[in-house]
């Protein structure tokens, strides 16, 4: 049984909200229609993966291929999902659909009920535990949902469903396991529409990322293969990368609907002290705070034009707010889905919003391309490890990265109308001249002292602006170390600390002499 074509012109309007007599958009109508004649071809022991992009739809898609799925098989559907909360949206969603359906949480031990539902719904870790104590059986399962199928807590199940369909859904096909890749776990992927053609469509806004460049040399990396939360947490809690957040916030997204990720719930705490300082009102959120704590401030996020709201993790998934018009990534990471999942919590259309602003201090965009750029997602499920071999590093990053002075650094060097260095030019430079490296970084040190004793009444002004200018000498000393080949950590730090000290002493003689300028000047006047 083929479902009829609705023949609707889309409005740039909200896809989770807009689903009008539960007729569907065309290409969720057509991604049905291809999940189907796979299905109908793999009535058991199949594992087919569907892939759209956040946004898409994927829970409207999924609820009317249930519907459909019990009216024409006559068997039962268990939806799978890894969040309390999707568990709630997604059955608010299958009745809907007119899906009857029942939960099983934690409150579930046993289902003498079972047959008056033909559709249920459940955490993986509850329904594993219930399978495996034999305390409750699901029967005549003939499909299995697994939303955010990325995640591979999933598989543990499946013993307990062999004979069952599995259809899994996720916006990244990537394996949240590196050792576990989905092509392991699946045998066929279907492709949805891609951002850029969703974005054509009017289904989706359409991104404008500014990218800040960011050093990111002092993180680890974790068991997980992302950056750890500890080394986040040091990097992101400095004072220069605190400047550099207000700033890029002030420069780009002020007086806008701001939605900021972080890798930690210290750093995230202190972006709340340092926007509340700055004037801001911004709230804080965490899994540590009450369900009644997350439901007030996410009702003050949706209501109040201009709020901030700092988070860390729990949003990336089943929080839907399509008023964000800005995504700041105050994080980096080496995920994938997590880069998409992060920036698809601004990407909801409204018939006043087609585009949103992206805000990037993790070089993200460097490493994985831009949100909307196109991504061959067959070559990522055929060969993930190809797929993440081929990834930037950070050093590649770093090496392209030129550091640009942000406006409000540059206004207090105002008194100077050529601020640029360029230490590549003048290693070559020097090189041609048959001299020693590191003139190459004296002459460095000489041009910052002359900018900043040029805007300094005095010594201590002048050690201000030494202090707000360490990115700057740390991009420098970085290019440097490119330059000689010699980038140990020890190495660069000790460079750094000596080029300070030598800058500062510079600056020292430099006052010291204007000093007795200003003295035999005025005896002279005497």
């Amino acid at each position: 049984m083929e479902l009829d074509e609705p023949n609707i012109t889309p409005e740039p309007v909200d896809i989770e909200e807009k689903k009008i007599g539960k007729q569907l958009y065309d290409y969720q109508q057509e991604a049905i229609n291809r999940i189907f004649n796979c299905l109908n071809n793999h009535t058991e022991k199949y594992n087919l993966l569907f892939q759209l992009p956040t946004g898409g739809g994927k829970t409207v898609i999924f609820s009317e291929i249930a519907k459909r799925y019990i009216k024409e098989s006559g068997k039962k559907v268990l939806i799978l999902t890894h969040r309390i909360e999707l568990c709630a949206q997604t059955s608010d969603m299958l009745n809907e659909f007119g899906v009857k359906n029942k939960i099983i949480d934690s409150k579930v031990k046993t289902l003498p009920d079972q047959e008056e539902y033909m559709c249920f719904v459940a955490m993986v870790e509850t329904l594993n535990n219930r399978l495996q104590d034999e305390k409750l059986e699901v029967e005549n399962v003939g499909l299995v949902i697994i939303d955010e199928a990325h995640f591979n807590s999933f598989k543990k199940l499946f013993k307990f469903l062999e004979k069952s369909v599995i259809l899994g859904v996720t916006a990244t096909p990537l394996s949240s396991n590196i050792k576990l890749p989905m092509k392991e776990t699946y045998n066929e992927l279907i492709v949805g529409h891609s951002i850029p053609e969703l974005i054509e469509k009017g289904f989706l806004s359409k991104a404008t990322t500014y990218s800040y460049d960011v050093n990111l040399g002092s993180l680890k990396v974790g068991i997980d293969g992302d950056y750890t939360v500890s080394s986040s947490d040091r990097l992101y809690t400095n004072s220069l990368m605190q400047e550099k957040l207000v700033a890029a916030y002030e420069e780009q997204s002020k007086g806008k609907k701001t939605l900021i990720f972080n890798n930690g719930i210290n750093t995230s705490k202190h972006v709340e002290l340092l926007f509340k300082n700055a004037g801001y009102d911004i709230r804080h959120l965490d899994n540590t705070n009450s369900e009644q704590e997350r439901k007030a401030i996410l009702t003050w996020f949706k209501t109040k034009p201009d709020a901030i709201l700092t988070s860390v993790g729990i949003l990336t998934t089943g929080f839907d707010e399509p008023t964000v018009e800005t995504i700041i990534l105050n994080r980096a990471t080496k995920s994938l889905t997590l880069y998409h999942q992060m920036i698809g919590r601004g990407s909801r259309v409204l018939p006043n919003k087609s585009t949103f602003t992206v805000i990037d201090l993790g070089n993200n965009a460097a490493r994985f391309g831009l949100w909307d750029s196109f991504v061959n997602w067959h070559e990522i499920f055929r060969s993930p490890d190809m797929y993440l071999e081929n990834l930037r590093s950070d050093q590649e990053i770093e090496r392209q990265l030129a550091y640009k002075m942000p406006a409000a650094l540059r206004a207090r060097f105002s008194k100077s109308e050529d601020i640029d260095f360029s230490m590549k030019d003048e290693y070559e430079r020097v090189a041609k001249e048959g001299l020693r490296p590191k003139i190459a970084l004296e002459r460095s040190i000489n041009q910052h002292s002359r900018i900043i004793f040029e805007n300094s009444e005095n010594f201590d002004e002048a050690q201000e602006l030494v202090r707000l200018l360490e990115e700057d000498i740390r991009y420098r000393i970085k290019k440097y170390s490119y330059c000689i080949a010699k980038s140990t950590d020890n190495y660069l730090k000790w460079l750094q600390d000596e080029y300070q000290k030598q800058l500062s002493s510079n600056l020292s003689k430099k006052f010291l002499a204007a000093q007795d300028t200003n003295v035999s000047n005025d005896q002279e006047f005497n």
